[in-house]
């Protein structure tokens, strides 16, 4: 198999995980949001990162002390950035649903997220077949993902639900486009936090494990936005305690399998990514958002959440489907130009 097809096979891997890791969040009952995401947060972005760097990449912990303090502040900016965005997302939804925030959030990061990169590390690119066929693929995706939203506001509309009665419009979509903007800085790291991968397989460690170093340092800056923020939720509604009775492990255990799947859906983009060459952050990341959306509408659909949604947006709903997979046949004729 090509080595293009085959990244973009383990990106899809990763996305698909991402696409699943709000699964279990179904299963747990009786905790906050923020009680469930701090968990969630510990094991994804501070635990599991850091076990899989002592147990797999000691090459890493000699890399980092070899590249320039810059690269790591800029690494770790970069990934605080992306936090941010996280955070900014979930105010987006509160703002003007979920439906309508995946619209903004989702585009504003495939298309951010892959043509910053690309005008910055490969200026010359952007008028060839490979840079036009990019820009399309980004273009397509738009179109389905404003599709699949636009089904999804019709589904939420139909049960009583309209996205503008939550309040603040305006304000939530200017919070959504900033986190359309903070959102794509994950991908930054991977792009820019180059010597940090470099330096890693330098000291022998393979190339899917060097961009994991990378990770490593982006993802614990970001952790301190999402913790700080859970925290302070949970010091303002008073939901430390919260909880049924006997069904704490259980929830701990789900939230602990979402963080995993997240992470390992990130440690495959970034295994993707490094068989892709420096074309990966460019090319991995529309995909990986692509195929994100289409695993979490799958989920949405084999649970239920579309079950009393009306005929029509059913049907919008498998057009936008189709219009990514079409999305994902172009992003991999950009790999192969």
């Amino acid at each position: 198999m090509d080595v293009s097809w085959a990244g973009l096979l383990v990106v899809a891997l990763g996305a698909a995980m991402q696409g699943s890791f709000a699964l279990p969040q179904k299963f747990i009952r009786g905790w906050a949001w923020e009680k469930m995401w701090l968990v969630y947060s510990v094991t994804a972005m501070i635990a599991l990162p850091w076990l899989l760097i002592m147990a797999a990449i000691p090459e890493a912990w000699w890399a980092y002390p070899g590249v320039p303090g810059g690269v790591i502040a800029r690494t770790a900016l970069f990934g605080a950035g992306w936090g941010v965005g996280s955070v900014l997302f979930g105010l987006g939804i509160a703002r003007v649903g979920m439906a309508l925030a995946f619209a903004i959030i989702i585009s504003l990061t495939a298309a951010v997220g892959s043509i910053v990169p690309l005008a910055v590390l490969h200026p010359d690119q952007l008028a060839t077949r490979r840079g036009l066929l990019l820009f399309a693929g980004l273009a397509v995706v738009v179109i389905g993902v404003v599709l699949c939203s636009r089904a999804g506001a019709m589904k939420e509309a139909a049960a009583g639900r309209p996205a503008t009665a939550r309040g603040g419009f305006g304000r939530g979509l200017a919070i959504c486009i900033a986190s359309g903007i903070a959102s794509p800085m994950m991908n930054f790291s991977f792009a820019f936090g180059g010597p940090i991968a470099e330096e890693t397989r330098r000291l022998g460690s393979g190339p899917a494990a060097a961009n994991f170093a990378v990770f490593a340092i982006a993802v614990s800056a970001g952790f301190l936005i999402n913790a700080g923020y859970c925290v302070y939720l949970l010091a303002r509604n008073r939901s430390w305690a919260t909880g049924e009775a006997g069904r704490g492990w259980n929830n701990t255990l789900l939230a602990i399998a979402m963080g995993a799947l997240w992470l390992f859906g990130f440690y495959c983009y970034g295994s993707g990514t490094a068989w892709l060459g420096s074309y990966g952050p460019i090319l991995g990341w529309p995909v990986f958002m692509t195929v994100m959306v289409l695993v979490a509408n799958f989920w949405g659909l084999a649970t239920g959440e579309w079950r009393q949604a009306p005929q029509q947006a059913l049907r919008l709903l498998k057009l936008g489907i189709a219009v990514l997979v079409l999305a994902l046949v172009v992003i991999g004729a950009a790999a192969q130009a």
